[in-house]
């Protein structure tokens, strides 16, 4: 896991117009700019900034574990810093063990507001109900929460936005961080084998893919909130 670094004594603090490393080294500044699509003046959301861009800084969090440098690279689009990726996290936390908590769906809309779809999906015997979010990071995935009858939250993750185009994937060389979800990489490499992941926002795929050349090889596909991260041969 790679640790997050933390100012010094006399070191400057992250913050906007700040230089941070990006992923080849070089400094770079986090100009002011509108943030996420968010409107100017939008008012705070509980994450300590609107909505829907704490919630992708929840996301972009765990996802710095693997995967540091296109996490920086996003912090970099949005115009936040790691400071504010780390505060937003903290106060998703912290709502999720508040013993005063709301239901996990409760939560999901106090910070991203009324879902985008709310259809009834038939899983086995059961009728649960799939709730999607937007996510402007990734403008052809949507977020989805997937709740049993009783109201309870069963699964929650990155999903291909419905009528976009998934990619193409043939070959463990088509497997590039982030470019595709837990049920893409599962349909392009039947039969793929459920692996119980390390936290509870991480899944683990077991499958068979091909390389450049040469018959397929054992593979296992580690993903965080659905989103591929890395192959671990």
């Amino acid at each position: 896991m790679t640790p997050t670094h933390e100012p010094g004594p006399g070191e400057p603090a992250e913050g906007p117009g700040t230089d941070v490393p990006g992923p080849g080294g070089r400094g770079r500044s986090h100009p002011p700019r509108s943030r996420l699509h968010e409107p100017e003046g939008h008012a705070q959301g509980p994450l300590g900034v609107p909505g829907r861009l704490g919630f992708q800084l929840v996301l972009l969090r765990r996802m710095a574990d693997h995967q540091p440098g296109l996490v920086e690279d996003a912090l970099h689009t949005l115009g936040v810093t790691r400071p504010e990726m780390r505060e937003a996290n903290r106060r998703w936390q912290a709502m999720s063990r508040s013993p005063k908590s709301r239901g996990g769906l409760q939560r999901y809309r106090s910070v991203l507001g009324p879902p985008e779809s709310d259809t009834a999906r038939r899983i086995g015997d059961l009728t649960c109900r799939a709730l999607t979010w937007p996510v402007p990071l990734w403008p052809d995935l949507r977020f989805e929460v997937l709740t049993a009858p009783g109201g309870g939250v069963w699964n929650e993750w990155l999903v291909r936005a419905p009528g976009a185009a998934g990619p193409v994937l043939r070959t463990a060389e088509d497997l590039e961080p982030w470019c595709c979800t837990v049920d893409e990489v599962a349909r392009a490499f039947p039969p793929a084998r459920p692996m119980e992941g390390s936290a509870p926002s991480r899944w683990r795929l077991g499958f068979a893919a091909p390389g450049p050349s040469g018959p397929p090889k054992q593979r296992i596909a580690e993903f965080t909130w659905g989103l591929l991260q890395r192959l671990v041969e």
